[in-house]
């Protein structure tokens, strides 16, 4: 099954909303410290609802250890990103993917986007919009994944 990878998430709301994706769609999701915010975080409970008992969380201390396990489970690294080289509509996404999502205010940074097999783009038709809230765009590359590889129907 396709894995969300949330690195040094910033914003509980945020965090709570993809969590809530993720037990919808039976995915697991991969949290890489530092957070910035408690687990126990009442924002991150609330938009989380009371689904988080069906939510497959993995919480990694480093980018080292989560990278460390992550190769060894196999499956292709891909970094969205605004600076990303295809639509993610573009690309062709295998069940083993690592779906890979930076902080709110930096986005990934250069040396995980260059140990990433791809990076993904989300086009946007207004230039002057930098990029969808991290909620939106994990969804957005969840659902093209899960869409590809006929995990949900």
């Amino acid at each position: 099954m396709v894995r969300i990878v949330l690195v040094n998430p910033e914003i509980p709301p945020n965090t709570g909303n993809i969590a809530r994706t993720c037990a919808a769609t039976a995915t697991t999701l991969h949290l890489v410290q530092p957070l910035g915010f408690e687990l126990s975080d009442r924002y991150l409970k609330r938009a989380g609802l009371d689904y988080w008992p069906y939510v497959d969380l993995q919480v990694h201390e480093t980018w080292n250890a989560f990278a460390q396990e992550a190769r060894d489970r196999g499956g292709q690294w891909i970094g969205f990103s605004t600076s990303g080289t295809s639509s993610y509509t573009a690309l062709a996404y295998t069940p083993e993917d690592w779906l890979i999502f930076g902080p709110e205010t930096r986005g990934l940074p250069p040396a995980i986007l260059t140990a990433c097999d791809q990076t993904a783009r989300i086009p946007m038709a207004q230039p002057g919009v930098r990029s969808l809230n991290l909620a939106s765009s994990v969804a957005i590359g969840l659902f093209e994944a899960l869409r590809q590889t006929g995990q949900l129907d």
